[in-house]
């Protein structure tokens, strides 16, 4: 494994003991060196790079080749601004010069039926929304991967879904579309570098066999470790990640709204059986 690709592993996981992994190519090492781009220059995206996202995007694995997603690409300066104010005040959406909003979408099946005279009785089933956000996931992942190999920066806008019946209304979405979640798409500014945040050891997450949580305490110490390092280095006010999920999950209110997520998808014309 060479050099640059094992600092790249080290960076991922926060130390430089991991040992080298025992393949690795030049997409292994792009995957290794993502990072959340919260900061982006005025330069303008080359024409036709929402096209090849998009291309890149749709070879993405979809349950039954139903393809149950859809995009919408938002450029507006204003447009963005309201986006921004319904997802938590988020500078960077209209920062930067290209917004996705990652749609589940089961439209355009209905629509197919509709035109056929036929009912779909699986469409009202949690099945069916979760077979869509899987989906919208897995394409919105080719366009991470492919936007990174351009020199673009990205970062997933959860907020979208604080008030996810106001962003269907700014983005005119029909009935059985909502939105799982924005992306901001620019160039990284120099000013303001992103960097790797450490992910969990592998001893966290992978499981042989059968689930076993034996040892998972002494990994998770060690993790909260690295990671509080990595926010003191960067100046953040932060600890551990252990602290850092109990207190994200401890209240309702850090859901921002998103608690009415259920009634609001039942609004919008999903079943929920």
């Amino acid at each position: 494994m060479a050099a640059n690709a094992h600092l790249k592993l080290s960076a991922r996981y926060g130390t430089h003991g991991i040992s080298p992994l025992t393949q690795c190519n030049e997409v292994i090492e792009q995957l290794l060196d993502h990072r959340s781009v919260r900061a982006f220059t005025d330069r303008p995206l080359p024409s036709g790079t929402i096209e090849t996202l998009i291309a890149a995007a749709q070879p993405a694995s979809t349950s039954s080749n139903l393809q149950a997603w859809s995009v919408v690409a938002v450029q507006d300066v204003d447009r963005k601004q309201r986006l921004s104010a319904l997802a938590g005040n988020q500078a960077y959406i209209h920062q930067a010069p290209l917004f996705l909003v990652w749609l589940a979408d089961l439209s355009r099946v209905s629509r197919i039926a509709e035109q056929q005279g036929v009912e779909l009785e699986a469409l009202p089933y949690l099945e069916s929304l979760l077979l869509g956000t899987i989906d919208a996931a897995l394409a919105a992942q080719n366009a991470v991967v492919a936007l990174e190999s351009l020199g673009l920066g990205s970062v997933y806008i959860g907020g979208i879904r604080n008030d996810i019946e106001g962003a269907a209304k700014e983005l005119a979405l029909p009935p059985q579309v909502y939105p799982v979640f924005g992306l901001c798409v620019g160039y990284p500014s120099p000013d303001r570098p992103a960097k790797v945040k450490p992910r969990l050891p592998q001893e966290a997450v992978l499981h042989h066999e059968t689930y076993s949580a034996a040892g998972e305490e002494g990994v998770l110490t060690d993790y909260d470790d690295r990671l509080g390092a990595f926010y003191q280095r960067e100046g953040m006010n932060a600890a551990g990640w252990s602290e850092q999920v109990v207190s994200r999950l401890r209240s309702v209110s850090n859901l921002h709204g998103r608690e009415e997520l259920l009634g609001e998808l039942a609004r919008m014309g999903f079943g929920l059986r």
